[in-house]
């Protein structure tokens, strides 16, 4: 349940009352090294949410002013704190050209680049045109799962790749019990794609699954490995490939 509680609150800025604020303990540390697997979970709830936010626009606006919402929903649901890696991300790109550090340097600024601002626009318009080209009979369904795809994203890119710096909270996660992590994670990712979307559930998971590889390499050749902020470009970028491709297979969900 610790480690649950921990994705939750990391992943979400949903306060949890019960949850201590204190995240020096011993056991604070083990939960959060331990809550890999649960990014799904998280994301299966943050998933429901949308579905019910956007149920209740669809109601009362036009799917353009619904489609906006649910994208400025998803922003507060998260805290912004995906994007801020996108642009953290895309600003240490921009001076990577020079050397590793100088990108990790530029990463760990405070302040936002033109090229990070840009690219959150980017992403943040097809993010959008996405979910409001989302067909009515898959509506609900595509607003559920590309959150638990996007996540899983995240677990399959910590595992599998190695992390930039020697400290950080990507390689707590990576200390954490990560394969047994991953497993749990793709085991219950493919669960939701399945009882969501059948086959073509599936297909979005794998064509996701080859955008978080790309990623993952292109991340490593320009920023000499990966660390928390190009998590978080990797769960947008994932966020919107799975839209996509439910867009494009909404016919065949089941």
């Amino acid at each position: 349940m610790g480690s649950f509680l921990a994705a939750f609150r990391f992943l979400t800025n949903i306060p949890v009352p019960w949850l201590k604020e204190d995240w020096q303990g011993e056991k604070s540390h083990l939960d959060f090294a331990r809550s890999l697997g649960f990014y799904p979970l998280v994301g299966l709830i943050v998933g429901l949410i949308l579905a019910v936010l956007g149920w209740v626009f669809s109601l009362f606006l036009p799917d353009v002013l619904t489609a906006a919402l649910l994208t400025v929903s998803l922003v507060v649901i998260t805290g912004g704190l995906h994007l801020d890696g996108l642009t953290d991300t895309f600003d240490g790109i921009a001076a990577g050209h020079k050397s590793f550090e100088r990108a990790q340097e530029v990463m760990h600024l405070p302040g936002v680049g033109a090229i990070g601002v840009l690219a959150a626009i980017c992403l943040l318009l097809s993010k959008f045109a996405a979910i409001v080209s989302l067909p009515s009979g898959s509506f609900i369904t595509g607003l559920i799962l590309f959150p638990v795809i996007s996540r899983w994203a995240m677990v399959y890119a910590v595992v599998c790749y190695p992390y930039v710096r020697s400290q950080g909270l990507g390689k707590e996660l990576k200390g954490g019990s990560a394969k047994a992590s991953l497993w749990l994670a793709t085991i219950f990712c493919l669960a939701v794609c399945v009882i969501l979307g059948g086959w073509a559930g599936l297909l979005a998971m794998f064509g996701s699954w080859l955008l978080i590889m790309y990623l993952a390499s292109f991340f490593r050749r320009r920023l000499g490995g990966l660390n928390g902020d190009t998590y978080g470009s990797i769960n947008e970028f994932t966020e919107v490939a799975a839209l996509i491709f439910i867009v494009a297979l909404s016919g065949y969900f089941s």
